[in-house]
């Protein structure tokens, strides 16, 4: 392979799936990874290299064990022959009273969303610097790492940490031209199943919809492009003024309109 190429960690359905298809559409060749959601995965891959002809190879693999994140990398620089793009989309939500979380959940939510991405990030700049790549290293993150609400203490947490864990590498990471930032979604409709939810939810934001995984991908295809060649460490909010007046994120209670 040869030109631009980007690694989507969680890329076969949702808000990867938007961000891998906008990097296809934008001329990249693409590694995706995911975790028991091959089907997706593989129709994920036909859509970009059938439609957008563009390469999208696909890999499985558990990133919440420790040494997935490092074989995932490998494995992508092997293929790809090098990355210019790493995007840490993979991730798992859970909402539970922190008093009575289970250490196994608890655990679950670190490995995945913290340590995967760390370790990602430790390995592609790695490489990065070696080959002289002036790369982009974009981290999913959540508006609940800003903002906080009952039952997300342990979720929202770790995606605080993780827009912290950002603005320390892109320090580290500047001398070298890479530059590492967040994207924090709000509410995204990644289910279908769920449409009637986010239509009655959609009309509280103040944009007055929810938003869509294009709504993310072509976030991300512009934050790691050399339009934003200087932004580095910054979260950027796309979620259609949801945190602003500091509405609930429930059916009931009282929202924007």
């Amino acid at each position: 392979m040869s030109g631009k190429t980007a690694l989507v960690t969680g890329g076969s359905r949702g808000i990867g799936r938007g961000i891998a298809l906008a990097m296809a559409a934008r001329g990249y060749d693409l590694a995706i990874s995911h975790w028991k959601d091959a089907d997706n995965a593989h129709l994920t891959a036909r859509e970009i290299e059938n439609q957008l002809n563009r390469q999208c190879v696909v890999f499985e693999g558990n990133l919440e064990e420790e040494e997935e994140p490092l074989k995932l990398a490998k494995e992508a620089i092997r293929t790809l022959g090098h990355i210019d793009v790493l995007v840490n989309n993979a991730g798992v939500t859970i909402f539970q009273n922190a008093a009575n979380m289970e250490l196994e959940k608890i655990n679950r939510l670190l490995h995945l969303d913290l340590r995967a991405p760390l370790l990602l990030m430790q390995a592609v700049s790695k490489h990065m610097i070696e080959q002289g790549v002036r790369g982009s290293i974009l981290n999913i993150t959540s508006t609940r790492g800003e903002r906080a609400y009952p039952g997300d203490a342990v979720y929202g947490g770790v995606k605080a940490a993780l827009t912290r864990v950002t603005a320390s590498i892109a320090l580290d990471l500047a001398p070298y031209g890479i530059r590492v930032n967040c994207i924090a979604p709000g509410a995204i409709q990644t289910n279908d199943n769920r449409s009637d939810y986010y239509r009655k939810f959609g009309q509280r934001i103040p944009l007055e919809r929810p938003g869509t995984p294009e709504d993310i991908g072509k976030a991300a295809v512009w934050l790691t492009s050399e339009e934003a060649s200087y932004i580095t460490g910054t979260t950027i909010r796309v979620d259609g003024g949801l945190i602003l007046p500091g509405m609930p994120e429930t059916e009931e209670g009282i929202g924007w309109s």
